[in-house]
């Protein structure tokens, strides 16, 4: 067999995707909108099945054999996860809902607690609102200030203009590590360089990156890391927080309960150890054994395969766009073997609004993303109100991209010969 006819990543591991095999209105599913969530491997499913069936218990409060087990695998997931980013220690992994979740307890814990007026927060006009209405409560509370790194003019962060912002009056930067709708890739080590520099703290958003390349907390030196599950092939409704050992042990619980105390008297409580005193309350323990079984899928194939497969849907992606009139597209090109950026593609159509291509396009089965995408300020900063999204992951093809062009043509040339 020659390197051609071999089969791609995705054609392995096709199987293992039930909802993949689906027809939406006769049409077979092409699912291109991953960058909003990931379609679940069977081993997630069955995972999150196998607690509920065999054993459902809380964790932490029992000493009875289903807790057990059930602490063992809701534990396990956290080295797992330490493991993937390169962690110093599973006590630097704290589960939460999502990252927005992730986002408030250090904007609330730490920002509420340690900044005062005339402290500076840096954040980029490319945040998902998750890294930016947390920052807004802090500085009206706080009275600390928000100033902004905006892309530069082919859609990438502006190392210049950061440069230029940057000072000792600076407290904390929040980046995002990939973005949602121009799909660059943030110099994170080199921000996070600049940052430390001036002794400002560094949080990274790292939804979009985790779940497709390696990402490694360690060559970052990044204080927080934040990220989603459901985006990384796990179910919604977990996430975690990273943090650098010393500065999580100086910041206070975010929310009061169960599981996050040491001790409680009536006046007054200790709380838990690391990880623990962010964790209050039973936690979501399916879901976290199930990313446990995502970290275990995306491991096994190894996030170099899972990126290097992706650069090429990327570079193929790109080139077959190129076909397609009267289209503006958002975020920097790709380099020639499809690097430099995510595997995503933002644009509009000079003819079609998005919600009407979306539409359209999900009567043939392709499912991709039309609205501000959680961006409305850079939306604003680009003088459009919406864009349509495309985002491809390790499990997509060469043949749905054909689909999706052909489809995405054919739609075009249905709104232009009606406004003829």
């Amino acid at each position: 067999m020659t390197l051609a006819q071999e089969p791609t990543l995705a054609h392995r591991v096709r199987t293992d995707f039930p909802i993949l095999n689906q027809e939406i209105e006769g049409n077979p599913l092409v699912y291109f909108d991953n960058a909003a969530t990931s379609q679940k491997p069977k081993a997630v499913i069955e995972a999150l099945q196998n607690y509920y069936e065999r054993d459902n218990a809380n964790v932490h409060r029992g000493i009875h054999e289903l807790s057990a087990r059930a602490t063992e695998a809701f534990e396990g997931t956290r080295d797992k996860v330490a493991r993937l980013i390169d962690a110093a220690s599973r006590e630097e992994i704290v589960y939460t809902r999502n990252a927005t979740e992730a986002v408030n307890l250090v904007a609330y814990s730490w920002g509420m607690n340690t900044l005062q007026p005339g402290d500076e927060i840096i954040l980029t006009v490319m945040e998902h609102h998750s890294n930016l209405v947390p920052w807004q409560f802090v500085a009206q509370k706080t009275g600390a200030t928000l100033k902004f790194v905006e892309p530069t003019e082919t859609g990438e962060f502006n190392l210049d203009q950061f440069q230029s912002l940057i000072s000792h009056r600076t407290k904390l930067v929040g980046v995002v590590h990939v973005s949602n709708m121009l799909g660059c890739i943030s110099p994170v080590v080199e921000i996070t360089d600049i940052a430390h520099r001036y002794g400002a703290k560094v949080l990274v958003d790292a939804c979009q990156s985790v779940p497709h390349m390696p990402v490694d907390v360690q060559k970052i030196d990044c204080d927080w890391l934040v990220a989603s599950g459901h985006k990384m092939c796990a179910p919604t409704g977990i996430g975690f927080l990273y943090g650098k050992l010393d500065l999580l042990r100086e910041m206070s619980p975010f929310l009061g309960g169960g599981e996050m105390i040491g001790e409680v008297f009536l006046d007054h409580s200790t709380y838990a150890d690391l990880p623990h005193k962010f964790e209050a309350g039973t936690p979501a323990i399916g879901e976290a054994i199930a990313l446990g079984a995502a970290v275990d899928y995306l491991s096994n194939i190894g996030m170099e395969t899972i990126y290097a497969y992706e650069k090429q849907l990327t570079q193929y992606l790109f080139k077959r766009l190129e076909e397609v009139p009267g289209m503006t597209y958002y975020g920097p090109s790709p380099n020639p073997d499809g690097g430099g950026r995510a595997s995503l593609v933002t644009f509009t159509n000079a003819t079609v609004h998005p919600q009407d291509l979306a539409t359209l396009l999900d009567r043939e089965g392709i499912a991709i993303r039309s609205g501000h995408h959680c961006t409305q300020p850079l939306h604003r900063h680009y003088g459009i109100q919406s864009t349509a999204r495309a985002s491809v992951y390790f499990y997509n093809t060469r043949e749905e991209i054909d689909r999706f062009i052909a489809a995405l043509q054919e739609t075009i040339e249905f709104f232009s010969s009606i406004m003829e």
